[in-house]
């Protein structure tokens, strides 16, 4: 067991760190952030050494976000029972999908030109979903766990493939963390709206501008 854990150390701290992470954004808790963090950097080094540059790339971006996210939410408790919340724009699909696909067709060439990577269009277009799924994040809006759920299934395949049995197994976790999550925002949500506490049928109010991470 512990020649196991030796070998596959980083896959463990990750998958820990991982979940505690979800399961407290879940919960709209602040304590992800520490937590979150610390995901990211075991999965920096995971991630490179398994060629996954573009998801590497995502960590350091995650980390960043999750600095700032950390003092954001801090500020922002815009209701009693926590951060408001809303639901995604119909004006904002369009612009949503355009620029998961510009930013995919991006990192495919530079995986392509620039690293030895063999996994560039699944790497890069899950990437890019990631960061989609982490904007609507940003902006506290209900859907955005679809879209988590989406990339996390896309996700389990891309490590699977990597051989990054551990990593394929916490991303399963992932998805069942999400719906649960799902579930939690919309009867917050109600809960907020029953409160009478004003945000707006299409957008939450006071948006945050930086989120947490949710994924390593």
């Amino acid at each position: 067991m512990l020649t196991w854990l030796a070998a596959n150390w980083t896959e463990v701290l990750g998958f820990v760190t991982g979940a505690a992470c979800v399961l407290l954004a879940a919960r709209r808790h602040i304590a992800n952030f520490p937590i979150g963090i610390a995901n990211n950097l075991v999965f920096i080094w995971l991630f490179v050494g398994a060629a996954l540059y573009a998801d590497a790339g995502l960590q350091v971006v995650y980390l960043a976000l999750g600095v700032a996210g950390w003092i954001d939410w801090a500020r922002h408790r815009d209701t009693a029972d926590g951060l408001a919340l809303g639901s995604t724009p119909r004006r904002a699909i369009v612009p949503l999908a355009l620029a998961t696909i510009a930013m995919a067709a991006a990192l495919v060439w530079i995986l392509t030109a620039f690293t030895n990577s063999t996994t560039q269009i699944a790497d890069a277009t899950t990437t890019a979903v990631s960061l989609t799924a982490q904007y609507m994040l940003n902006r506290r809006w209900i859907e955005n766990w679809f879209v988590w759920i989406a990339v996390d299934v896309a996700y389990v395949g891309l490590y699977l493939v990597k051989g990054l049995w551990i990593t394929g197994g916490l991303y399963l976790l992932f998805i069942a963390m999400c719906a649960a999550g799902y579930r939690g925002w919309v009867h917050a949500r109600r809960r907020q709206q029953g409160a009478g506490s004003g945000t707006p049928p299409t957008e939450a109010a006071h948006p945050a501008t930086v989120p947490t991470s949710l994924r390593g």
